[in-house]
């Protein structure tokens, strides 16, 4: 039995308010199975700051105890030093350079990962409060969602809330 995504339940709900008058299914795959995976979403100005001696080795263990990694992305900004973005490389992250603020990209990127059913579960790696509607809208479309802090002075009660489970990152690699 094929699998159903939140973007084709989107789409089928849609099509019942307004009629027929998008062609849904060429913009979207049908999928005959469930896809496995863990999307890695870094807010990289939050999380890698001197103040919370993180890691990208860290953060990468601690979504990758959640599942197979589907996705690694880690996003900066234009003030990005070449080092880290050549370390994230190395460690197999996809870099996103952003003209800006990261957080646009990063939660449109997170959404979409959820709702096209591109693997099983979300974790983003942040401090900030404005990714709880990608963790809600990760939820609603059933996956399973992780909210990474870089250390409890760093961490968002709202994104643990919002998340079904946090890992909160200290200096001994610890998680709660």
């Amino acid at each position: 039995m094929p699998v159903v995504t939140c973007w084709e339940r989107v789409q089928r709900q849609t099509a019942r308010l307004y009629g027929p008058t998008v062609d849904w299914w060429s913009m979207s795959s049908v999928r005959e199975e469930a896809v496995d995976g863990v999307g890695l979403f870094v807010d990289g100005p939050n999380v890698l700051r001197e103040e919370f001696d993180v890691d990208l080795d860290d953060i990468r263990i601690a979504a990758a105890d959640a599942g197979r990694l589907a996705t690694i992305r880690l996003y900066v900004d234009e003030h990005a030093t070449p080092g880290l973005i050549q370390a994230a490389e190395a460690r197999g992250f996809e870099v996103i350079v952003t003209s800006g603020d990261v957080d646009v990209k990063l939660a449109v990127d997170a959404a979409r990962f959820a709702v096209e059913g591109r693997g099983d579960t979300i974790a983003i790696a942040s401090r900030d409060t404005d990714f709880k509607p990608v963790l809600e809208v990760a939820n609603n479309c059933g996956l399973r969602t992780l909210a990474i802090a870089p250390g409890s002075h760093g961490r968002s009660d709202a994104l643990r809330n919002a998340a079904t489970e946090s890992v909160t990152l200290t200096d001994d690699d610890t998680s709660e």
